[in-house]
């Protein structure tokens, strides 16, 4: 069996279109596991439309709860309580969950013995099919953390899945910046496309995500977006990379069509397979396959 290509899309900031991209290379490619790393925002399935099949609960952190039946009303958590997550309401104690950091504290001082620790459970990870192959992704509860765990969970079912269907390729849609999420959806990963905008914020957060990818020694290329908003910017990001030894995969023309294809639910190769975008795309497509090193057996 051969180790499938996983090729992570990413971006420095959110809005350069990279979820555009990871879509659209979800329809050229044959025989791939789809998946959404983007936890806090996962918006993939707006194009892809999966239905789903399993779905499965991710504990992610603690909280505290109070038992009002012990409560003694002494205040001593809220007093001790560094989050501010308990509150005097209605003359009983309560907890903030978005708060709540699960810290333990007030349990431990509690003299009633009235506050417990519990585990919770807001996220959760779809295992679904698409029209364009098997796809895995997950959404963090609002206020909850450990999403780069949860991103490791999807990341798992992935390769799991890839290995069922022997798969050519595992395509994530990945999450912007460069925090602990991303850190999880490159770790291991065989290529990253990072996708920017023509902007000095653009590059600038490129930048960030350059210095972040070179740690893991992973191969990255990158996809200027809208270029010709801003055609002396395009130029200066391609001269920067070019200096820093990092190809620029393609380059993208801004055309509202990439909007209306969203709109309706469709990748833009579906939408305007004949328009500028969609070419521009499959050729960058076809130079990711051509430089793909050979799998390696698992």
């Amino acid at each position: 069996m051969e180790k499938p290509c996983e090729i992570v899309i990413l971006s420095g900031k959110g809005g350069t279109g990279k979820t555009c991209v990871a879509a659209s290379f979800a329809s050229m490619a044959e025989n791939a596991v789809l998946t959404d790393c983007d936890v806090d925002a996962a918006d993939l399935h707006l194009i892809l439309t999966p239905e789903v099949y399993h779905s499965e609960a991710f504990a992610s952190g603690a909280k505290a709860v109070i038992d009002l039946k012990k409560c003694t009303a002494c205040g001593l958590c809220m007093d001790l309580c560094r989050f501010n997550a308990i509150q005097f309401k209605n003359d009983v104690f309560v907890i903030d969950e978005y708060a709540c950091e699960g810290c333990g504290l007030c349990k431990e001082v509690c003299p009633g013995e009235a506050i417990d620790i519990i585990t919770y459970e807001h996220n959760n990870i779809y295992l679904s099919d698409c029209r364009f192959g098997p796809m895995i992704y997950g959404k963090l509860g609002i206020a909850e953390e450990n999403s780069g765990k949860l991103v490791a969970k999807i990341r798992q079912y992935a390769k799991d899945t890839a290995r069922k269907n022997n798969a050519a390729y595992i395509i994530t849609d990945g999450p912007p910046g460069i925090g602990c999420p991303v850190i999880s959806s490159v770790t291991g990963a065989d290529m990253v496309v990072a996708v920017t905008e023509p902007t000095l914020s653009g590059w600038h957060d490129l930048k960030r995500l350059i210095e972040l990818i070179d740690r893991f020694h992973t191969p990255l290329y990158v996809i200027i977006n809208k270029y010709d908003l801003n055609q002396d910017m395009t130029d200066m990001i391609a001269d920067n990379l070019k200096e820093k030894a990092i190809k620029v995969a393609g380059r993208i023309p801004y055309d509202e069509t990439m909007l209306h294809a969203q709109l309706e639910g469709k990748t833009i190769n579906e939408f305007d397979p004949q328009g500028i975008p969609s070419k521009e795309l499959s050729k960058i497509w076809n130079t990711i396959k051509s430089v793909i090193y050979e799998p390696k057996s698992i």
